[in-house]
């Protein structure tokens, strides 16, 4: 008797677990949007805030085909008209509160975004839309002088929030203005990311693999997406390349390359040593999957990612670590995919890929075939053709990082747009 009741004391909570799963996994149904296939993708780079979705999905993305090239007058007007269009969706979709998201647990990270592309495609600082962002992204300032919603994300948030503001301040100041409105809140922003990073601060030493970087925000693990939104957020409120804060993120993020050296002597360094990067050495695994041997592959975004860090970090092109990650990106270049994730991540992708080649200074990358690219021009035309009726942009191939969301991929695009869009990319 006592065995029978054991027995269906079992079967009961089998079945207890099983609906609690099946509930779970409905409301993810429910909140997915239509036509989105379910990826349910652990929480990665540039995902805007919350809203993580599942195990990645192994089967291949295919690529769109590459556009046909554009003439210099058409690319012109076209991308003109391509960024108006932008403007005129985000400001027709901004909240009565000032901010932008697909969904309210999205945090302030999409509005800050938003708010960034914005002021650098030239938008106005008194623009009525502007001036709403930042009141909403200002209702997030805590005592610790970091702009959040809460503290798991409390380094990513005010990374991304310090590069709204700053982007604000410098269109003040280029009006002339002696001191911009700005200015303490972007010290006080500054010393709480600081205050955030993994180092002696925190006991933490320098053999320890998370040294130097920031993860999300409080004890989650450092990564390197957040570990560049961070040295974003710093060289826009004015560190420089010898700054402590910044060189002991170069001892991170040089432990995030596929790379034996004396600056990475982790065990995966040895097994892919393509040069390329990861997104964070502190797990022993790689978003993009294994080689045969165990290595980490590398990917497209993480190694952009890397590339730009160490160029902040006063490295040079005869760094062997940086000819190691130029020379991945020779070989991996692509305006079709990021490449070693097809195309999950794809518009983060873009933005890290724009803004490393603006800071490395390079207008053309050459592969080891002798091809040319004018990345700047070939990133533009791919761009618009991606974008949709309404004026948005939105990964149709994967919802992975919040790329389901057309305001924050609008956004990425804006950021895109405004390191191309030089004169000399739209000859």
């Amino acid at each position: 008797m006592k065995r029978v009741n054991i027995f269906k004391l079992f079967v009961a909570v089998f079945f207890v677990v099983v609906f609690a799963i099946n509930l779970q996994e409905l409301i993810a149904d429910e909140t997915r949007p239509s036509g989105q296939p379910d990826r349910r993708v652990e929480r990665g780079e540039g995902h805007g805030g919350r809203g993580g979705f599942g195990e990645l999905d192994a089967k291949p993305i295919p690529a769109p085909a590459k556009v046909v090239p554009l003439s210099a007058d058409e690319r012109k007007s076209k991308l003109k008209n391509a960024t108006e269009k932008a403007i005129a969706f985000l400001r027709s979709t901004q909240s009565e509160k000032g901010s932008w998201a697909a969904s309210p647990r999205s945090g302030i990270g999409p509005t800050a975004v938003i708010v960034a592309g914005l002021l650098n495609n030239g938008v106005k600082v008194d623009d009525p839309m502007i001036k709403k962002g930042l009141t909403f992204l200002e209702a997030s300032i805590n005592k610790d002088g970091g702009i959040y919603t809460s503290p798991h994300f409390q380094n990513y948030e005010t990374s991304v929030a310090t590069l709204a503001f700053a982007a604000a301040n410098k269109l003040f100041k280029a009006e002339g203005n002696t001191k911009a409105p700005y200015d303490v809140l972007l010290a006080n922003a500054q010393k709480a990311l600081i205050g955030q990073q993994y180092a002696e601060s925190h006991n933490v030493n320098k053999d320890d693999p998370r040294y130097g970087g920031l993860g999300y925000g409080g004890n989650t693990r450092p990564d390197l997406s957040n570990t560049q939104f961070f040295l974003d957020a710093l060289k826009a409120t004015g560190k420089n390349s010898d700054d402590p804060a910044i060189q002991k993120a170069l001892i991170f993020v040089s432990r995030n390359q596929n790379l034996e050296s004396e600056h990475n002597k982790l065990t995966f360094a040895s097994k892919n040593p393509d040069g390329g990067f990861i997104y964070t050495s502190t797990t022993g695994s790689s978003s993009a999957g294994t080689t045969a041997n165990g290595g980490l592959r590398s990917y497209g975004s993480m190694t952009y990612a890397g590339l730009k860090s160490m160029i902040y970090a006063g490295l040079t092109k005869e760094d062997k670590r940086v000819k190691a990650a130029y020379e991945w990106i020779t070989k991996n270049y692509s305006v079709v995919e990021n490449p070693g994730m097809d195309q999950r991540g794809l518009f983060y992708y873009y933005h890290t890929m724009a803004k490393a080649l603006s800071v490395i200074g390079d207008k053309v990358i050459v592969e080891p075939s002798g091809k040319k690219h004018d990345w700047r021009v070939e990133l533009i035309d791919q761009l618009l053709s991606y974008q949709n009726a309404d004026g948005s942009w939105i990964n149709e191939k994967s919802p992975l990082w919040m790329e389901n969301d057309p305001h924050l991929v609008t956004g990425f695009v804006l950021l895109v747009l405004a390191e191309c869009a030089s004169l000399d990319a739209i000859k």
